[in-house]
């Protein structure tokens, strides 16, 4: 008999998944065992669990959503992303398109530290994660080609690499609030900061800890304060030093229940990320969706305009800076670039030359 707390797991999933799904199809949950997986440091796995999530019915056009770090497929049904994009009419209409969300290594339902391993978990990259979600698609799925590639955060990078990868896999690719570069600059030093708070923290026990260390909770509000929120934005709501300290302490108060070694196997897994050697081999069409005020991605560096110029047929839509946009938080909320996405959409090739090949 399952116990109370399993059921009452069950049971939140299925509120939070139907509470966005009134208008497009229940999500569905599945898993996938991929043998022998091989990591790209050479550790492998006799068997990587791999979660994914869909929406809408396996005859639609296939489409891959693909979340941040820290998240897992059901951080994508959200209001603000599903509700906008997967619905009736709406560019990525669940009545015409089969949704597919895979739960990344380490992240979600897949498999990941906690689950016993520690720290003699395989240590995963980008890399590793992507041809995790190829064998998915192609093995587990039966899925030869697919119409859509969107991801956002670590999920953009991930679209990155897919289209190095497998060219030919994908009509279209989105990737959003990333770029085609390698990780570096302040992206890196703050997440080499974080990883360092929590590693040095002497609670953390090596990976072997008996309660998770509480310098995670304060180094995770460091982090995103710093890297994700925009400049406009926290002007607006903390204009004030008593309203900052009010953000702060809601933050600090707030739940937090992450397992450091999946946490922190999650914020390093993007050490070597770097598809820009191979962007010539992109021959999917690209639209590449950033914020203007990304704090992880800034514009002004000029590196997304420089990459993209190595890409035949590839574009940027850079939502403004103002009061309502979030920084890298922003490319959560479809709002912003529903219209953009949409055109792209009706820009590829006619649904028809997928269709006898998706399978």
């Amino acid at each position: 008999m399952k116990s109370a707390k399993t059921i009452l797991s069950v049971m939140c999933t299925l509120v939070s998944f139907t509470a966005f799904a009134a208008d497009y199809p229940a999500p569905k949950q599945g898993e996938w065992i991929a043998r022998d997986f091989k990591f790209s440091n050479g550790q492998t796995m006799p068997e990587l669990k791999l979660a994914y999530t869909t929406v809408g019915d396996p005859s639609g056009m296939p489409v891959i959503v693909l979340h941040g770090t820290t998240g897992s497929a059901a951080s994508m049904l959200t209001a603000a992303f599903a509700g906008e994009l997967f619905g009736a009419g709406q560019p990525l209409d669940a009545a015409k398109h089969y949704i597919i969300i895979p739960d990344s290594i380490g992240h979600g339902r897949s498999s990941k530290p906690s689950n016993g391993m520690k720290t003699e978990f395989p240590k995963y990259n980008y890399d590793d994660m992507v041809a995790a979600q190829h064998r998915l698609l192609t093995e587990g799925l039966g899925i030869r080609h697919v119409r859509l590639i969107i991801g956002n955060s670590m999920g953009g990078m991930h679209a990155w690499i897919w289209g190095v990868k497998y060219p030919g896999y994908t009509d279209g690719l989105v990737p959003m609030a990333s770029q085609p570069s390698e990780m570096s600059a302040r992206n890196w030093m703050l997440r080499r900061l974080l990883l360092e708070t929590i590693r040095n923290d002497p609670s953390y026990a090596n990976g072997n800890y008996a309660a998770q260390p509480v310098s995670m909770k304060i180094a995770n509000s460091f982090f995103g304060i710093a890297t994700a929120g925009g400049t406009l934005a926290y002007q607006s709501l903390a204009p004030t030093r008593e309203k900052a300290d009010q953000i702060i302490d809601g933050r600090l108060k707030a739940t937090f229940d992450a397992d450091a070694n999946d946490y922190l196997y999650q914020w390093e897994s993007s050490r070597d990320y770097n598809p820009s050697p191979g962007l010539e081999k992109i021959d999917a069409a690209v639209l590449a969706i950033n914020a203007a005020d990304d704090e992880r991605n800034p514009p002004e560096t000029g590196l997304m305009d420089r990459e993209l110029k190595r890409i035949k047929n590839a574009k940027l839509y850079l939502i403004p800076a103002s009061n309502d946009t979030r920084g890298h938080l922003t490319t959560g909320a479809a709002k912003f670039y529903k219209q953009q996405l949409g055109e792209f959409m009706q820009s590829l090739p006619p649904a028809a030359t997928v269709g006898s090949s998706a399978r």
